[in-house]
């Protein structure tokens, strides 16, 4: 068991990895070992997540959520399997943190009486500030 927030627990069989070759430069490495990991999470299917935490974390992961609700991480930054590993595994989980933060609800004010005399004595004065540029006027 995985604790990733105070209210999201994940069990590790609900992570699947698979290595693949990275792509970039590194020569020998690259071509011959497969450094890569692609991790997959099954957000619809995971009993783990509260629903609310589900909804956030598929808005969230953009183009990383397939059409079936899986969420795919590739890590290639580094030269080893575990490095890539542990890489892909933090940004999840990083991912699954943001989206366990419950959004603080707006509530609507009105501008108090007060501000709203301010607000027109200012207005006034700088109605009055233009009208005084007015040009001269020669007398008739």
């Amino acid at each position: 068991m995985i604790r990733i927030a105070p209210r999201v627990v994940l069990d590790e069989t609900e992570l699947v990895e698979t290595f693949v070759r990275a792509s970039g430069p590194g020569g020998q490495n690259v071509n011959k070992l497969s450094t890569a990991v692609q991790l997959r999470f099954d957000v619809r299917s995971s009993p783990s997540l509260p629903d609310d935490v589900r909804e956030r974390l598929e808005r969230l992961a953009g183009k990383r959520l397939t059409t079936e609700g899986v969420i795919v991480i590739t890590a290639q930054r580094f030269r080893t399997q575990e490095r890539n590993r542990e890489d892909a595994r933090e940004r999840l989980f990083e991912l699954i943190r943001q989206a366990a933060v419950r959004p603080e609800i707006r509530r609507p004010t009105r501008p108090t009486l007060a501000s709203k005399k301010r607000r027109l004595e200012g207005k006034a004065r700088r109605s009055t500030v233009k009208s005084l540029r007015g040009g001269f006027r020669e007398p008739e």
